[in-house]
C-alpha cells in the first residue's frame, strides 16, 4: 500500500462536460489522470492520482465543474498499489492457483471493490476494468492461493454490497488458456 496516495473518481453524464470537467481538475492541483474516456450510455469517467490533499483539491473542482452533470465523485484514500497499477491494464501473472473475478454494475464500484479486495488478502490485481468497452459495466481479477482469492473476492464483494455485483467467480486451478486469456 502507497501511504498518503490517492485516487479521485469522478462520472459525468455528458462527454463533453466531462473532458471540460479533467481540465479544471488538472489545472485545479497537482494530480496525474489514470483514466479518463468515454463510456457507455454517453458518459466520462474521470479517475485521478496523487497526494491526498491534491485529490481532494482537483474532486472540488471537478464537483463544481461538472455541476448537475456529475453521476458519481469519491475519493479512496491510501489506494493498494496493485490496483493503482492494474487500472484499466493488464498485469502478467506468475504462478496461477486461483482466478478472482468480480463483475459490477457500473464502472466505478469494481475500482472500490478491487482496493478492498486487495487490502483484504495477498493476492495480485491483474485487471481493473472501469467500464470502457463493456457497456459501462466494471471488473477487476484477482489471482493467487485459492483462500487468498476466496477471501478477496468476498472482501470486495462486501465493500460494495451485492446490489452492485453482476457476478462473483472464484476458479481453483485455472486451465492454462484461461491464464493466457486473462494475462
Amino acid at each position: 500500500m502507497q501511504a498518503n496516495i490517492a485516487i479521485g473518481l469522478l462520472e459525468t453524464t455528458s462527454i463533453a462536460r466531462g473532458i471540460e470537467t479533467l481540465d479544471a481538475m488538472c489545472k485545479a492541483a497537482g494530480v496525474k489522470p489514470e483514466t479518463a474516456a468515454a463510456i457507455s450510455k454517453g458518459k466520462y469517467i474521470i479517475i485521478i492520482s496523487g497526494p491526498v490533499g491534491e485529490v481532494e483539491s482537483a474532486m472540488a473542482k471537478g464537483v463544481e465543474t461538472a455541476g448537475d452533470t456529475a453521476a458519481a465523485a469519491h475519493v479512496i484514500r491510501n489506494i493498494h498499489s496493485g490496483v493503482l497499477s492494474a487500472l484499466n491494464r493488464k498485469i502478467k501473472a506468475g504462478r496461477i492457483e486461483a482466478v478472482g473475478i468480480v463483475e459490477t454494475r457500473d464502472a466505478l464500484p469494481a475500482v472500490f471493490a478491487a482496493d478492498a479486495a486487495a487490502k483484504a488478502a495477498f493476492v495480485q490485481m491483474s485487471e481493473v476494468n472501469t467500464g470502457k468497452g463493456i457497456g459501462g459495466k466494471g471488473y477487476f481479477i484477482v489471482t493467487g492461493d485459492v483462500g487468498a482469492v476466496r477471501t478477496a473476492v468476498s472482501a470486495g464483494v462486501k465493500a460494495i454490497g451485492e446490489g452492485a455485483v453482476v457476478a462473483r467467480i472464484v476458479i481453483p486451478n485455472a486451465h492454462e488458456h484461461v491464464v493466457e486469456a486473462i494475462g
